[in-house]
């Protein structure tokens, strides 16, 4: 975060605009918006200022006088130099300073601003590309209607009476949660705030003190955040615990509520934060506490996930689940790598394995795997990969099969390494692949350069230093 997001009160301050045209006239009209006095300062002032309300009109050069009084100041002249010596005496005064177009200069961002008052949704890309922030402003605008700001004052309005009723946080929270996924918000913004007013009293009375836990399975996918579904993105917004492996990606983690409790049980190689029977508990005891408990898988929770033995657990004891899939890594990953799974010139079928080593080796229906024209995905396979590829090959597949190996598939670290069963275990030796990794094994493999379509930034930005280098 470059920049710390508030919101600023300037309701009857004083607040400094340095230019007369029509950016600093756009500046001025938001801060009277916010209820700003404010002082306008060039040598030349348009006329549509004298139509705004709170403005007074200096029309002189600016000086630093100019500043006395002011908790807020906007530098919007096309003389650089101006723009500069505003920012240059707002600093020492420690009075925040905007300029602009020129970031440099700036302690503070005017942001691109979707008004629903008392809902306020602003925009930001910390100056790099304002159209941006205004395109994003945009398409919001048609997804938040006007009726929100009513919504905001009808909850504003019930907002004593809830705190009176319920004595945690967590609970008045979950009690909004309800009411706004329901028909009482419905009612709101259809412009019937009588029937709302009585179905919210009616619910008020009615809702019980402790309010019932519930465990919400959701797959997080393969790392990339937008591939995450509607609603894993919906209950992730609403859970009071976060309990996260280890193959969550921190972009889809940072989509969890913020203030939401984050309990990581991962599981890396021969490290087990905690084994499972103890997250199956762990996820039993926060539910019976009233709370609502995200799963949070890497992948789609009922492919190697163990999402099955855990709602075990909560069926055993009643606890309400309900389980979002993810997209598995196998598809994911191929896909981001450009690897069919499936392909009439190359597999008619797919087989998803795990290929985690016990006692130095690997259990597996060899025969079955070796056979012609189908595609082998290999979860958890890079330390058995040398045994991997040797039993296939001494089941029969031939040594020049050919084989990639994708190391953090759909991040922007993704880093796809392709061979064939004799020389694959070699090369990620020499390229020092780490987990997490995919393995795929097949035919399909070969149109890997062809179909490649995805280039992470970390890539872009090794071949830009190859360039520079050359």
């Amino acid at each position: 975060m470059d920049l710390l997001p508030i919101f600023l009160n300037v309701n009857g301050k004083l607040c400094l605009v340095v230019g007369g045209g029509e950016v600093a006239l756009r500046k001025a009209s938001v801060l009277v918006d916010a209820g700003a006095i404010v002082r306008v300062i060039a040598p030349h002032i348009e006329v549509e200022f004298s139509g705004l309300k709170n403005i007074q009109l200096i029309v002189e050069k600016f000086q630093a006088e100019h500043l006395n009084g002011v908790v807020l100041a906007i530098a919007a002249t096309d003389d650089k130099t101006v723009n500069q010596f505003v920012a240059q005496q707002a600093s020492q005064r420690n009075i925040p300073v905007n300029v602009v177009d020129t970031p440099a200069l700036c302690t503070f961002i005017v942001p691109s601003i979707l008004d629903r008052s008392p809902l306020m949704v602003a925009f930001s890309t910390g100056g790099a590309s304002p159209v941006l922030a205004r395109m994003l402003r945009g398409k919001l605008e048609t997804l938040i209607p006007q009726g929100y700001g009513r919504l905001a004052n009808f909850c504003g309005r019930f907002r004593d009476a809830v705190k009176a009723r319920f004595g945690s946080s967590n609970q008045r929270r979950i009690f909004w949660e309800d009411v706004l996924e329901s028909v009482i918000a419905e009612k709101v913004l259809a412009g019937d705030e009588a029937a709302a007013e009585a179905m919210l009293l009616d619910s008020l009375a009615n809702q019980k003190n402790a309010p019932t836990g519930e465990v919400y399975l959701v797959g997080g996918g393969p790392g990339d955040p937008d591939l995450l579904t509607f609603r894993a993105l919906r209950l992730m917004q609403k859970a009071d615990v976060v309990v996260y492996d280890n193959l969550v990606s921190k972009p889809v983690l940072e989509m969890t509520r913020r203030d939401a409790q984050r309990v990581y049980v991962g599981k890396k190689r021969s490290q087990h934060t905690m084994p499972q029977e103890s997250i199956n508990e762990l996820l039993l005891r926060l539910a019976q506490q009233g709370k609502r408990v995200l799963r949070l898988k890497g992948g789609d929770p009922f492919i190697f996930g163990r999402g099955g033995e855990e709602i075990e657990t909560l069926v055993e004891h009643g606890i309400p689940f309900q389980v979002v899939p993810g997209i598995t890594a196998a598809s994911g990953v191929a896909a981001y790598a450009g690897i069919p799974l499936t392909h009439r010139d190359y597999a008619q079928s797919c087989v998803f394995v795990t290929g985690n080593l016990k006692d130095g080796s690997m259990d597996l229906d060899w025969d079955a795997l070796s056979r012609p024209k189908q595609t082998i995905v290999v979860y958890m396979g890079l330390l058995g990969l040398e045994t991997l590829c040797g039993k296939l090959i001494e089941h029969g597949l031939p040594g020049s099969t050919p084989v990639a190996i994708v190391q953090q598939g759909t991040t922007q670290n993704q880093r796809v390494v392709t061979g064939t069963l004799v020389t694959l275990p070699g090369i990620v030796v020499l390229e020092n692949i780490q987990a997490p990794t995919l393995i795929i094994i097949g035919g399909v493999v070969t149109l890997h350069e062809k179909l490649a379509w995805f280039t992470p930034a970390s890539s872009e930005n090794q071949r830009k230093l190859s360039e520079q280098g050359t």
